[in-house]
């Protein structure tokens, strides 16, 4: 399973005063790993960012006038996202803009609902936490995921925090890789501890009703955010 948790900065917060994309992040995830992959680039809106934008990523449009346009980099876009599942914190805002910047190149009209399945991780939290805040901030916070480098937006940035957030409310962190480091220490001469097992009995404790529903829920969450069956239903 391929995902691109993706994320924009733009001139502005309206698409249809014809406002445009000033940076574009992507990070790859392939079966829930961080596979190191990203796609970035700082574009050049050719107008002016408004000011209330510009103090939220505190990007000028003076700091853009050598980058390149979004036309330039569209091909490289499409390349990296093809096939993938997008991951968007809400998701109809970025969508939108990108679709805008697809529909001024020349061909056929791109909408990235088309070429792409698109999880909009806002509606996911307002569904698992309801009547809660679910900014990228506050659910940060929610899962005790590090944003101390978050003082200003940046799509590349937010991105990457955002696939923490996405990793840790379905199903915990999957992104850290398997090595065989901890059997080569051993076998190089570590120490090996014997761990005490009880003797008596273990007491088991049943799921109450109102836990098992909060479960069934929580897998109902689960499949819909994978966009398919959930594994611990696989063999019910």
């Amino acid at each position: 399973m391929r995902q691109i948790v993706l994320d924009t900065e733009t001139t502005g917060l309206d698409v249809s005063q014809r406002h445009r994309i000033i940076e574009i992040g992507c990070v790859e995830l392939v079966n829930r790993r961080l596979t190191g992959r990203h796609f970035h680039h700082y574009l050049n809106p050719e107008r002016d960012i408004d000011a209330g934008a510009q103090a939220v990523h505190g990007i000028s449009r003076a700091r853009l006038e050598s980058e390149p346009r979004f036309a330039a980099i569209a091909a490289a876009l499409l390349e990296f996202i093809a096939g993938a599942e997008l991951i968007i914190h809400n998701a109809p805002f970025d969508v939108g803009f990108l679709d805008a910047e697809f529909a001024l190149l020349p061909g056929d009209v791109r909408r990235v609902g088309s070429l792409c399945k698109v999880l909009d991780t806002l509606v996911l939290a307002r569904e698992m936490h309801p009547g809660q805040r679910n900014s990228l901030d506050a659910l940060c916070k929610r899962y005790q995921i590090d944003n101390s480098r978050r003082e200003l937006h940046g799509a590349l940035l937010d991105a990457g925090i955002l696939a923490d957030v996405y990793l840790a409310m379905t199903g915990g962190q999957s992104a850290l890789a398997l090595t065989e480091a901890p059997r080569a220490s051993l076998e190089g001469g570590a120490k090996r501890t014997a761990v005490a097992r009880p003797t008596a009995g273990l007491r088991v404790i049943e799921a109450s009703a109102d836990e098992l529903a909060a479960h069934e829920k929580m897998l109902d969450l689960l499949g819909k955010s994978s966009g398919g069956p959930c594994v611990w239903r696989a063999g019910s």
